[in-house]
């Protein structure tokens, strides 16, 4: 077999990855999954219930059964893929889709500038000192539809840190950037005696609450608000700091290490976690196209190794410091006061 054409191959199927990738955000936008939650349809039926029109449709549908998010049977009928219809219909809890969707507008075609960026280090977005956030945060419908991504962005290494952090050695936790509180409403639903919250810009509470309140643990968690650059952060056991401090530059990273050091118990714990790059930054490549995504859409923001958080962490004070695998993209990082 002649292994300079794989090679090119390989090269072309990268370059033109992007189609499948919009495929994939196209559907989640449509609400493909959600509508075949309720059963197989035949492809007139599912064209007509996503308002598409015929010319793309039996291309689009079958696409999705060629990349595995779709299945179509022998009768022609098209259905959810389990893993589809466990994390797409957006009315399961399980659903992740808010992240994609918020790739799809607001990441997507803001890619498109990557060179620009890397020719000016320069964000492609406006973004100022305080990132994204005022503009995300003055617009209700935006502040919805960012909160929603952070939550499917949290869901899943969330529910990792439930089990791969000993809770059963400590009472209270606040996740400092909150959002809706995923993260806080997992650790709660799976150790019963744990409570806290959540921390983040005041426009946030009340998404924070309603989300809570849906889970039934408005008792257990509450919500703390404020510029995490300007108050102290909340005190508890457990503060985790989940995507929070790749958007910011050195100096503010190590400012919010120092004032996480600050907010703990003697015996406390902060967690940090990301889609850390690996320490010899060659094989994790989600963790480097996060830190250009870093470079599109912030002023300073960038990802880095464990190796790097763990002297950050072990210059304000910390001790004890591990790291482990959260999910197969992310990692946490975990010190001691």
């Amino acid at each position: 077999m002649d292994t300079s054409t794989l090679t090119a191959d390989r090269i072309k199927n990268l370059a033109f990855a992007f189609r499948e990738a919009k495929v994939v955000l196209s559907a989640v936008e449509l609400g493909l999954f959600t509508v075949l939650a309720e059963g197989p349809l035949a492809l007139e039926e599912l064209r007509d219930r996503i308002a598409i029109n015929p010319r793309g449709a039996r291309d689009f549908f079958d696409a999705l059964v060629a990349v595995g998010l779709l299945q179509r049977n022998e009768d022609g009928l098209y259905a959810n893929s389990a893993d589809s219809d466990l994390y797409l219909d957006r009315r399961k809890d399980t659903y992740i889709g808010g992240e994609l969707d918020h790739a799809n507008t607001q990441l997507y075609g803001r890619w498109l500038s990557l060179t620009s960026g890397l020719r000016t280090g320069e964000p492609q977005t406006g973004a100022g000192p305080a990132g994204n956030y005022p503009g995300f945060y003055s617009d209700p419908v935006g502040l919805d539809a960012f909160l929603r991504a952070m939550t499917g962005a949290t869901l899943l290494p969330a529910k990792a840190l439930t089990l791969k952090f000993p809770w059963r050695g400590y009472a209270t936790v606040v996740d400092i950037g909150c959002a809706q509180g995923c993260l806080p409403v997992q650790i709660a639903q799976a150790h019963g005696h744990i409570s806290g919250g959540g921390f983040d810009l005041s426009q946030v509470k009340p998404a924070f609450e309603a989300y809570v309140r849906k889970h039934h643990l408005e008792g257990r968690l509450q919500f703390y608000g404020g510029d995490f650059f300007r108050v102290p952060l909340p005190r508890a056991d457990v503060l985790v700091m989940g995507r929070v401090l790749h958007n910011w530059d050195l100096t503010r990273k190590k400012v919010l290490l120092r004032k996480a050091y600050e907010a703990l118990p003697v015996g406390g714990a902060l967690v940090v976690y990301e889609r850390m790059i690996d320490d010899e930054r060659r094989q994790n490549a989600s963790g480097l196209l996060s830190s250009l995504n870093m470079l599109v859409m912030t002023a300073g923001g960038f990802d880095y190794t464990a190796a790097d958080c763990i002297d950050w962490m072990r210059e304000v004070g910390f001790h004890d410091i591990g790291r482990d695998m959260l999910t197969t993209e992310q990692s946490m990082v975990v010190g001691t006061k």
